[in-house]
């Protein structure tokens, strides 16, 4: 009787720590690969650098489209971005223009 009880303290210590070990195990895991994980963050991370790369660069395309949008104002139009607009708009060209036909895309 008394190894019987000695044998069944012994399982049930042993199962609590595989218990506690596989728990810890579980944790240990998804804090690592989990949705909100290290691997995770590494993820976010580069993900933001790219998207800060392509912010800067619409910045700059922005600034430069400003920078046009601003030459076409009515106070202060600039005469080559008319002439520039006029003959795209109207399809026409001057004889003593370079023209340089361009295969579709």
């Amino acid at each position: 009787m008394v190894s019987h009880r000695r044998r069944r303290a012994i399982l049930t210590a042993l199962g609590l720590y595989l218990f506690a070990g596989a728990f810890i195990g579980y944790f240990g895991m998804n804090a690592y690969s989990g949705n909100h994980g290290l691997r995770a963050q590494k993820d976010l991370e580069q993900q933001l650098a790219s998207m800060q790369q392509e912010l800067q660069t619409l910045r700059a395309e922005r600034t430069d489209w400003d920078r046009r949008v601003a030459l076409l104002r009515s106070d202060r139009i600039d005469p080559d971005m008319l002439d520039e607009r006029a003959r795209k708009l109207l399809g026409f060209a001057d004889p003593r223009d370079l023209t340089l036909l361009l295969p579709p895309r």
